[in-house]
């Protein structure tokens, strides 16, 4: 039953990141756009938690340690990845580069047990898996085919959002295993992020987004919120139950697969790019990768 969810889930982080992208198209503020979206995501998972009858839940924040609160920050990270490098380098590598980082992190995790995460020592096939991650997403970023070219600090963003995410999901399962109330987990971690956001967007002196705009914004411009919020919450879930590695694996093959109809066809009003054969191979050199490390 985890295989087929955990891949809807990961295709809904692509058009999570689409969405995102016509939300600070229209605001002109990709930190307001964050900031507004992970705003949502929060009121969302809070009204869940008062339906779930779990708000005395937030009484235990106070005995939990200082790091199981910041989980959130991981999707501040990645979802302002998504709205600068979407438009930039197109879906295929943006979420290529995402995949190689999530990849990393959880096998890190898994194999030194880090956040609280239980040790798996790293077999063969893990060793095998990652090299072929990180094949498969160096193919992806030569194979560009009139893209914008992908600088380092780009390249260095999107590793960096992708590795945010399973780092947030093992955080937040110390925190559910301090709450034991998974929505209310949920609800604080974007509760967290969204507060990140809007103190950058206050210090950083970004333009104010605009408003007046969102009147004419597609009504799935709106579900970026909601897509995150059923990400973060399956995935610190299911963390304790499968492992990082394990977890990250299945949700990465949706993305990938839906960033590569998103590319092909110019879905969700993002730029048509041609996804070559080289683009197409390498796609698949990553996504053996995943299936040797989510074997084991």
């Amino acid at each position: 039953m985890e295989i087929p969810f955990l891949f809807l889930v990961g295709t809904l982080l692509a058009v999570q990141a689409a969405a995102n992208v016509q939300l600070s198209g229209a605001t002109g503020s990709p930190f307001g756009a964050s900031t507004l979206q992970l705003g949502i995501g929060a009121l969302l998972l809070l009204a869940a938690t008062a339906v779930a009858g779990s708000l005395d839940a937030f009484g235990g924040v106070e005995e939990a340690e200082a790091w199981h609160l910041i989980g959130g920050l991981g999707s501040a990270i990645y979802i302002t990845s998504g709205i600068v490098l979407f438009p930039r380098l197109g879906a295929v590598l943006t979420v290529g580069l995402w995949i190689a980082g999530q990849m990393l992190a959880s096998l890190a995790l898994d194999g030194f047990g880090w956040l609280g995460v239980d040790r798996e020592p790293l077999g063969v096939a893990d060793l095998l898996g990652c090299l072929a991650v990180l094949l498969g997403a160096g193919l992806i970023v030569r194979a560009q085919d009139g893209a914008r070219p992908a600088t380092p600090q780009w390249i260095a963003l999107g590793l960096l959002a992708g590795a945010a995410l399973p780092l947030q999901g093992a955080i937040n399962a110390q925190l559910r295993a301090d709450l034991d109330a998974p929505v209310a987990v949920g609800a604080l971690s974007f509760v967290v992020a969204t507060a990140g956001m809007g103190l950058l967007l206050l210090v950083s002196g970004a333009a104010r987004p605009r408003l007046e705009p969102l009147r004419a914004m597609p009504w799935w411009g709106w579900l970026g919120g909601l897509f995150g919020a059923i990400y973060v919450t399956s995935v610190f879930s299911l963390i304790p139950e499968i492992g990082a590695a394990a977890t990250i694996a299945l949700t990465v093959g949706g993305q990938q697969a839906a960033s590569v109809l998103v590319d092909r066809y110019g879905l969700l009003r993002l730029p048509q790019r041609r996804v070559s054969a080289l683009r197409l191979g390498a796609v698949g050199a990553l996504l053996t990768g995943v299936v040797l490390i989510q074997l084991t």
